[in-house]
């Protein structure tokens, strides 16, 4: 493991002088190169630094205890050095080996995250948007930007489904968890008697697809254009500037109405037809494999029940995890982290065990 980090601390004192040079500074494209290495070396070299320092510091407290001439008091210092020591390096260890697992590709990425509404009607579409809400709010607090791709609204304000973007360096390894069956249980705002329902909304969180990944053959493209609406008549485009593609091979069908431009409509709905048959993929690559991994945190099964909106006792439950907070309005509000954090706390752990085992 640590020849490997010896190598990697290497590079990364190279790259830092390399971006130094005239020729480099220069090149803005070969200088975003650079900087992107960096910064994908820096965390394993700074914390293997770290663990360094730590074993420098037991050194040399080993060599004070053993030294006869060493004062009482200065041996006791040593010796509480050194027992601190020995628990940073223990864990710090523990930390470069969680650096060191290989990383999802698509972790850097943006994504594009489409809500359906599931069982529970009217209902089930007004969490929809209770979760769209919470989704962009906890978009706005990590700096990334949302736009919306299409929207099919109830009249109510619902959405029986809505998909957008999410643009921002590692927005995917943000959301990427999110994949899956939410379930509701609340007092609907269609509930005369206050008695508690429950009912689903489906989240599917897509790696947005690189332009040389999926090269589409414009033959197995059916191209609709038609008028775009929104909820009860409102918002009518009197142009038919919305699109519908159909990848005729796969059976995949994407609309987009949410730009007045047909050519922006087009664009967008190219984008996440790439990113839906990139998922497709990759999920075939997944299965493929599956029966190799004994356990995994859930990030893509879009029929898994992943998670339980509890309103009456304030309350969230993820299932893969194990992890409940009762602090439901909060989380609501887009206070996303925690949960996010020990997604992905859970998931490194179990990557660790596996890569112990095999």
């Amino acid at each position: 493991m640590f020849e490997k980090i010896e190598i990697f601390d290497k590079r990364y004192n190279e790259l830092n002088k390399k971006i130094y040079e005239p020729d480099i500074a220069a090149n803005v494209d070969e200088y975003q190169k650079i900087m992107k290495e960096i910064h994908e070396l820096e965390p394993v070299v700074l914390k293997y630094r770290e663990y360094k320092a730590c074993q420098n510091t037991i050194e040399e407290s080993l060599g004070l205890l053993s030294d006869n001439s060493t004062d009482e008091e200065l041996r006791e210092l040593a010796q509480t050095e050194l027992d601190e020591a020995k628990k940073d390096l223990e864990s710090l260890s523990d930390e470069l080996k969680i650096l060191l697992l290989p990383k999802d590709p698509n972790d850097s990425r943006n994504v594009i995250v489409e809500i359906r509404g599931g069982a529970g009607g009217e209902e089930s579409a007004l969490f929809s948007a209770v979760l769209y809400r919470m989704y962009t709010m906890y978009a706005e607090r990590k700096g990334f930007k949302t736009e919306v791709v299409n929207v099919n609204e109830t009249e109510l304000g619902g959405f029986k489904e809505i998909s957008f973007m999410i643009n921002g360096e590692g927005a995917y390894s943000r959301f990427k968890y999110e994949s899956g069956v939410h379930r509701v249980q609340r007092v609907p705002e269609t509930e005369s008697q206050g008695r508690i329902h429950t009912s689903t909304t489906t989240v599917a969180v897509l790696p947005e697809s690189d332009e040389v990944e999926m090269e589409i053959n414009p033959k197995d493209l059916k191209i609709d254009t038609f008028r775009s609406s929104g909820a009860g008549g409102q918002h009518i485009n009197k142009t038919s500037s919305a699109i519908r593609i159909t990848h005729l091979p796969t059976g995949t069908v994407v609309e987009c109405q949410n730009e007045r431009s047909q050519y922006k409509n087009k664009d967008m709905a190219m984008k996440v037809l790439k990113s839906r048959l990139l998922r497709q993929k990759q999920e075939a690559q997944q299965s493929a494999i599956s029966a190799e991994r004994k356990s995994q945190v859930g990030t893509g099964d879009r029929s898994e029940r992943i998670r339980t909106y509890n309103y009456p006792q304030g309350r969230l439950t993820d299932h893969r995890i194990g992890l409940t907070l009762y602090k439901l309005e909060d989380i609501l509000n887009g206070d996303l982290d925690e949960v996010i954090d020990s997604l992905t706390a859970a998931d490194r752990a179990e990557k660790l065990k596996e890569s112990m085992e095999n």
